[in-house]
C-alpha cells in the first residue's frame, strides 16, 4: 500500500496543523470548551472559509470531492489540540449521510447551509437499552397521512444541544432488532414535542438526551428508501469510526511527546527521571502503542476507500487497538506526570479523558473484539 499523501492532501494537513498550533493554544481551548455554546463559533465560520465543512462532501453537492483520507487529516490534527467545534457530528456524521443518500431538497436546505458554516447538525441514533447495537430501536414513527408521528427517547446525541437539524432514526416496521423497518427522518430541533435535555460530557464537549412525544415530520423528510436506514446508519457510523479513530491518534501524539518532555526536566533523586530505564521501556511501550494505532489507521481508511471486503474488519479492529491503546497512553502518561497528571490545569489529564471517551463511542473495546473475530 502507498501511505505518500498528494500534494492537496499534503496542504490540507499542513494548513490545519499551522491553525491548532497558531491559534488552538490550550487556554484557548479551555476558554471555548468552559463558553456557554462549548465551541467558538468565529472557528466554525473559519472552516467554512478554509473549505474544511465541505472538504469530504461530493462536488456535485456542493463539497470538494475529497475522502475519509482528507477527513483524517483533519481529524487527525484537531486531535492533537483537542478541537471541540463539532466537525465530526455535523459534517462528518450527518452531513456524510445526507450527501449520499439525502434526497435534492434536503441537500438544498441542510447539507448546503451546513457547508456553509450556517447551519449545525446531529444524529440521534442511540437508545438507553441499544448499547452498541445499531439495529436495537424502539422509537416509533406511525404513518399518518402524509406524515409520520415520532415517539421515543435518544442519548447521548453528540452536538445535539446546538443542532438546528437533527437525523433521527425510528423504527417503522418490523421487531425491536430488526435491521430492517429503520427509517431516518430530518427533524427541525424546535419542534414541538421534541424536548432537550442538555449537558457538558467529560470530555469537554455538549450532549442532548433527546424526549420525542407525538412528533409530527413529514414524508418528504425521510432520508432514503423508508425501512432502509440500518444500511445508511452503518455506513456512517463506519466512516465516523475512522474519524474518531484519527482525532484519538492525534491525543496520543501529543501525550507521549509530552510524556517524554517532562521525564527530561522532572528530577527525583537528583536525576532526570528520563534517565531512569524502566521509565524509558514505558515510554517506548507508549510509543509502540501510538505507532500500531496510526499504522492500523491508515490501512482501515485505505480499504475503507477502495471498498475492500475485509474494510469492516478493519475498522473493528482499528476501533478496539485505539481504544486499548488509549487507555494506556493516558494511563502512563498521567503517572509518569505524578500529582499534576489529574489537575484540570494540566493538558494531560484532559487529553485522557477524551481518549476514554473516544474508547466508548460507537462501540468499546469489549464490543469491537468480539465483532472483529465474528467477522
Amino acid at each position: 500500500m502507498d501511505f505518500t499523501f498528494n500534494e492537496e492532501q499534503t496542504l490540507i494537513q499542513d494548513q490545519v496543523d499551522q491553525f491548532v498550533q497558531k491559534e488552538y493554544d490550550w487556554e484557548t481551548r479551555q476558554s471555548l470548551s468552559n463558553s456557554d455554546l462549548g465551541f467558538g463559533e468565529d472557528n466554525w465560520k473559519k472552516f467554512a472559509e478554509l473549505g474544511w465543512l465541505g472538504i469530504s462532501v461530493s462536488e456535485e453537492n456542493g463539497g470538494f470531492g475529497g475522502s475519509a483520507i482528507e477527513s483524517m487529516l483533519i481529524m487527525e490534527a484537531f486531535g492533537k489540540g483537542l478541537v471541540v467545534e463539532p466537525f465530526l457530528e455535523t459534517m462528518i456524521m450527518s452531513g456524510g449521510i445526507l450527501d449520499n443518500h439525502g434526497s435534492d431538497q434536503q441537500k438544498s436546505s441542510v447539507l448546503e447551509p451546513a457547508i456553509a458554516g450556517e447551519m449545525q447538525l446531529a444524529l440521534a441514533y442511540a437508545e438507553p437499552q441499544s448499547r452498541f447495537n445499531l439495529s436495537d430501536v424502539v422509537t416509533e414513527a406511525k404513518e399518518e397521512g402524509e406524515n409520520f408521528i415520532l415517539n421515543g427517547y435518544k442519548s447521548v446525541v453528540m452536538n445535539g444541544p446546538s443542532a438546528e437539524k437533527i437525523i433521527v432514526s425510528a423504527r417503522t416496521s418490523g421487531s425491536q432488532m430488526e435491521e430492517e423497518g429503520i427509517s431516518l427522518f430530518i427533524v427541525d430541533a424546535a419542534s414541538e414535542g421534541l424536548n432537550r435535555t442538555n449537558y457538558k460530557t467529560v470530555d469537554g464537549k455538549r450532549a442532548s438526551d433527546i424526549t420525542i412525544e407525538n412528533l409530527s415530520v413529514s414524508k418528504e423528510n425521510i432520508i432514503g428508501p423508508i425501512n432502509s436506514g440500518f444500511a445508511i446508519l452503518d455506513s456512517a457510523i463506519d466512516t465516523a469510526i475512522l474519524a474518531i479513530s484519527a482525532e484519538a491518534v492525534g491525543a496520543m501524539e501529543v501525550l507521549y511527546k509530552t510524556t517524554v518532555e517532562y521525564t527530561k526536566t522532572r528530577e527525583q533523586f537528583g536525576t532526570a527521571i528520563g534517565k531512569f530505564q524502566v521509565l524509558q521501556h514505558r515510554m517506548v511501550d507508549m510509543f509502540m502503542e501510538y505507532e500500531q494505532c496510526k499504522s492500523l489507521l491508515y490501512m482501515a481508511t485505505m480499504k475503507h476507500e477502495e471498498g475492500s471486503a475485509d474494510a469492516k474488519k478493519a475498522i473493528s479492529g482499528l476501533k478496539y487497538q485505539v481504544g486499548k491503546a488509549g487507555k494506556f497512553i493516558g494511563q502512563q502518561a498521567v503517572q509518569l506526570h505524578g500529582g499534576m497528571g489529574v489537575t484540570d490545569e494540566l493538558n494531560v489529564g484532559h487529553y485522557f479523558k477524551r481518549l476514554t471517551t473516544v474508547g466508548t463511542i460507537f462501540g468499546n473495546t469489549d464490543y469491537h473484539l468480539k465483532k472483529y473475530t465474528s467477522l
